[in-house]
């Protein structure tokens, strides 16, 4: 039998993204937001209210870049949702994590993380129900060591899921099934 519970952000798994941008003086800003999800192939969203330094970031460099958190930077991932930019100017610097500046946005990459989704700043929805921030997926890329046979290897990402049940984070490395395939037993 079930039991209620208190309502929460009770979708779990959460991913861990991490946006990057730049800030006015080209510094770099990096966000952790668990609110984001695929519109479409190469469409996101990113549930951000205007008042968080990424997004008028966002808006004034019209691009940004998601990065998957992984494991062996979850202190890090941590930090970027704990501090905000527009209290600590200089908290990347503060990570340690060193960036690479993208050639189709303007917006750094950030080299420790293995995948990084350049995205092109499509609008901002602020009604009611708006999503927040939209954006263009105009590349995706994954390190070299993360690739197997042509496709990225979850497992050796160690990519972290959010809980909002106990506000951990979780590795997300086991496969249990085959998408599109096991369900067909049942046909």
């Amino acid at each position: 039998m079930k039991k209620q519970i208190t309502v929460t952000e009770a979708i779990f798994p959460m991913p861990v993204l991490l946006i990057s941008t730049f800030n006015e003086d080209g510094s770099v800003d990096v966000m952790n937001a668990a609110w984001g999800t695929m519109l479409d192939r190469d469409m996101v969203a990113l549930n951000l209210t205007e008042t968080h330094k990424t997004v008028q970031n966002i808006k004034n460099r019209k691009g940004f870049v998601i990065h998957i958190a992984d494991a062996k930077h979850v202190k890090e991932a941590d930090y970027f949702g704990i501090v905000s930019g527009n209290k600590e100017p200089d908290k990347f610097k503060k990570s340690g994590l060193t960036f690479s500046s993208s050639d189709l946005v303007e917006s750094p990459i950030i080299n420790e993380f293995p995948i990084a989704m350049e995205c092109a700043f499509v609008e901002y929805q602020s009604d009611e129900t708006g999503l927040g921030v939209i954006g263009k997926v105009l590349r995706t890329s994954v390190e070299e060591k993360n690739i197997v046979n042509g496709k990225v290897d979850v497992h050796s990402l160690e990519a972290i899921a959010f809980d909002p049940y106990t506000l951990g984070y979780y590795k997300v490395s086991e496969r249990v099934g085959n998408a599109f395939k096991d369900g067909l037993a049942l046909k």
